[in-house]
């Protein structure tokens, strides 16, 4: 089958994925929006600090290293390779056709995980939002239409274009975190000379487990940092914004995170262990007014629909590869005839993920709960991908002849965490439902192989194709 397909009367010249639309703040836009920092300071920190005690800003850095360790990976093939395809066009540069396809199945995976998890947190939030104004939306059949509703327009706002994905999720990432900050500015002043808190800085009677786990859930908090990698196709000058939009981002929320923990602990103490909303609870201890409550909800709702959005992102470019390369029907490698997106990908993925919100709804899941069993098979995809893309990028540079120490530093690290962080969701055995998200992932990989052993087999020259359509290739209308 042919990379390339014959586009139609009247198509633009650049045909597929529209071509250097977004600048590098837009490109780290899609970044920031795929992590939602907002939604992770409003729990990550109270469940650090639970095992971590003063040892939680420790976790996070930590947790910002290793992420710093996979970003610097992606960006050395970034520098190189401008394609929709992410890590699996990445992966296969170094680790060959097999490789790839498992890292694009578990990345594939892991962003669709995170967008339907992350449709449940959206839920949950827009319900208490609406409650606060005396609206009932608590009740299975509102949350069920609040889940039609707001997947739906993260469904719409990816076809519509990605520019205009990206300039939602910004927005509505920005607002929420000038909620967030805004709040914490605000209780640090309030605690005057109280605010200094140096026991934050020491290791006396730290627990070590207690910070190796905490470290864990700090990686879990940067889950889909790398996203702009999927815009190879869209950006401006690709091979520089797209390093810069990892690398920064990362770096950037990794301050907000650390900022935040830190405020967080001095405000609430020992309290933040056990408070349902850290951040509602930081809010009535310095007396906000009352009209800020609804603001500081609507601001997390806000966080959680932008990570609805960024991900299916990813999910609609790597489909779109693959069908391009043969690995999936040839129909996905085609696009919307005027908006240039992987529409056909994105009308399974997007639906795919309300319907399974619906059923966990409808058997009595709290939506909370949704974004916890979800998002942790989603994770599960992210540390495969990122394990992957670490050990290609140390055989790509050898290969290539390239400085190899950094790299191999920076990789050794990152698979190292990966696994820990893998064992980490398995070992204690989890309570019910997570103990099986394991094996459903692993299932998912298994079909997900066997099909590429079916395809491969009927078609050899698949294999050659895949990981060989840069941005200049991609091409189809229809």
């Amino acid at each position: 089958m042919s990379t390339t397909t014959q586009t139609p009367q009247g198509a633009p010249a650049d045909a597929g994925l529209r071509r250097g639309v977004m600048s590098g703040p837009e490109l780290a836009a899609q970044a920031i929006a795929n992590i939602a920092p907002s939604a992770v300071i409003a729990f990550t920190a109270a469940s650090i600090f639970m095992g971590a005690g003063n040892g939680t800003l420790l976790s996070f850095a930590l947790a910002i290293v290793v992420i710093l360790c996979v970003g610097y990976c992606v960006a050395v093939f970034a520098r190189k390779h401008a394609s929709a395809g992410s890590l699996y066009t990445y992966v296969a540069k170094g680790l060959g056709p097999t490789g790839a396809y498992i890292a694009g199945i578990a990345l594939v995976a892991g962003c669709w995980g995170i967008a339907a998890g992350s449709l449940g947190g959206a839920v949950s939030y827009m319900s208490d939002f609406l409650g606060l104004f005396g609206i009932p939306a608590g009740g299975v059949l509102a949350q069920v239409l609040l889940a039609i509703v707001i997947g739906g327009l993260a469904t719409f706002f990816t076809i519509r274009g990605i520019r205009v994905s990206a300039r939602v999720s910004l927005v509505l990432e920005l607002v929420s975190v000038a909620i967030i900050l805004i709040l914490l500015v605000l209780a640090l002043v309030a605690l005057g000379p109280d605010a200094w808190d140096p026991s934050q800085f020491s290791l006396a009677g730290v627990p070590v487990q207690g910070v190796a786990t905490g470290m864990v859930l700090g990686i879990l908090g940067f889950v889909g940092f790398s996203s702009a990698d999927a815009l190879g196709r869209e950006a401006k000058n690709p091979y520089t914004a797209i390093p810069r939009a990892i690398m920064w981002s990362a770096a950037v929320v990794g301050v907000l995170y650390l900022f935040a923990a830190y405020t967080q602990i001095a405000v609430l103490g020992d309290d933040l262990a056990t408070v349902a909303s850290p951040l509602q609870a930081i809010s009535e201890k310095i007396g906000m007014p009352l009209w800020f409550a609804p603001v500081l909800t609507f601001g997390v709702a806000a966080s959680f629909f932008a990570v609805v959005v960024a991900p299916l992102n990813v999910v609609g470019r790597i489909i779109y590869v693959m069908g391009k390369e043969g690995v999936v029907a040839e129909s996905f490698g085609r696009t919307h005839e005027s908006h240039l997106t992987p529409h056909r990908v994105l009308l399974i993925a997007g639906p795919a993920a309300i319907l399974l919100d619906i059923v966990l709804l409808i058997g009595g899941t709290h939506p909370m709960d949704i974004v916890v069993w979800v998002d942790t098979y989603g994770t599960y995809g992210y540390m495969v991908a990122y394990a992957l893309v670490a050990i290609a990028c140390v055989v790509y540079v050898r290969r290539e002849r390239m400085k190899s120490g950094l790299v191999t530093l920076c990789a050794t690290l990152a698979v190292v965490a990966m696994a820990y962080v893998f064992f980490a969701n398995v070992w204690p055995v989890p309570a019910f439902p997570l103990n099986l998200i394991p094996y459903l992932f692993l299932l998912t990989m298994i079909v997900a192989l066997a099909w590429f052993v079916f395809v491969t087999k009927r078609d050899p020259s698949v294999k050659q194709r895949i990981g060989n359509t840069e941005t200049d290739m991609l091409e189809g209308v229809g």
